[in-house]
């Protein structure tokens, strides 16, 4: 995030964590981070993700992910209420995703 970083030290101790989906040959394993109100609509802070290779984008996690629990659907609803980073680095829809990136979702941020 250009300098920035999140306290995910904190977060995690904070809030729960989950693994989704059995890890195999094809299967890309993402971490998924949520953060403020995105984290309360889903119901975790952190997941580890074993998503299809058809997942290539954010784009497609975001598809994967509204597909996945209602509670995901929730968080992701508003789409221009939701901001991406792909290994703290901001991301747009059309970012690539690899095997082992970390993906955060959080609500936008001001300063002042």
């Amino acid at each position: 995030m250009s300098g920035e970083s999140f306290a995910r030290s904190g977060l995690r101790a904070a809030g729960k964590s989950a693994h989704i989906g059995a890890m195999n040959a094809e299967s890309k394993p993402l971490t998924v981070l949520w953060f403020a109100w995105l984290r309360e609509r889903t119901g975790v802070a952190e997941e580890r993700l074993a998503v299809p290779p058809e997942v290539a984008t954010v784009a497609d996690l975001i598809a994967w992910l509204t597909a996945h629990s209602p509670g995901h659907r929730a968080a992701l609803e508003n789409r221009h209420a939701v901001r991406c980073a792909v290994n703290q680095d901001f991301a747009g829809l059309a970012t690539p995703l690899r095997a082992g990136d970390e993906v955060a979702f959080f609500p936008p941020v001001t300063g002042g």
